[in-house]
């Protein structure tokens, strides 16, 4: 059964690979604008994975033979770090530290770059869960602050991601954040009926 956790991580891994060689065919300038857009390609995976697979924790289980939080710490892991190496990598080729804070200059320029506060609430809400002996009534809603980072990271990528412009790009990474949103309504009303806790135990 542990083999099919790796298996799941080699497919994921081979998800990344058709990723990159997409990336790689869409024009860019640069090393780092290359790996500016791969980086946030593999990192909104991950966490979209993470995120995606915490209602199904009996099936994972069943099926794939590891805990949970094996497979959700993994892809969360990866996730967090490639996400994070995307403004290191804009903030090299730009020379400046502006590309971290937000722009409040207008309604339009937030939006375009939401993906600035959106890596601000991942790492609250990673913080969360690494609190949440100390927040023990709360770490929950602030874990679950992810759902919110990869809607301002999906609206981020609509709006000025280049890659966005190929439609395999558009399609996939739309219909992961969709999926996204269906595991946190699912998950909700998992809750509601008393059904599958152990996933709410564990945050988002």
């Amino acid at each position: 059964m542990e083999n099919k956790f790796y298996v799941m991580v080699g497919a994921t891994a081979i998800v990344f690979i058709i990723l990159g060689v997409i990336a790689y065919t869409i024009e860019y300038t640069t090393l780092s604008g290359f790996l500016i857009r791969v980086f946030t390609l593999w990192g909104y995976t991950s966490l979209s994975i993470a995120t995606i697979s915490t209602p199904f924790v009996p099936q994972i289980r069943k099926r794939l033979g590891v805990v949970f939080l094996k497979l959700h710490h993994t892809y969360a892991a990866f996730g967090l770090a490639f996400i994070s190496l995307h403004p290191v990598a804009a903030a090299i080729r730009s020379s400046s530290l502006l590309v971290f804070l937000p722009s409040f200059e207008s309604w339009i320029v937030f939006w375009s770059l939401a993906g600035r506060p959106a890596l601000i609430i991942i790492y609250v809400a990673t913080l969360g869960f690494y609190l949440r002996r100390r927040i023990r009534h709360h770490w929950r809603q602030v874990h679950a602050l992810m759902y919110v980072a990869l809607l301002f990271g999906v609206v981020h990528g609509n709006l000025i991601g280049t890659d966005f412009n190929n439609v395999i790009i558009w399609t996939f990474f739309n219909l992961l954040f969709l999926a996204s949103a269906a595991s946190f309504v699912y998950k909700r009303f998992q809750i509601k009926k008393g059904v599958n806790r152990f996933s709410f135990l564990h945050g988002c």
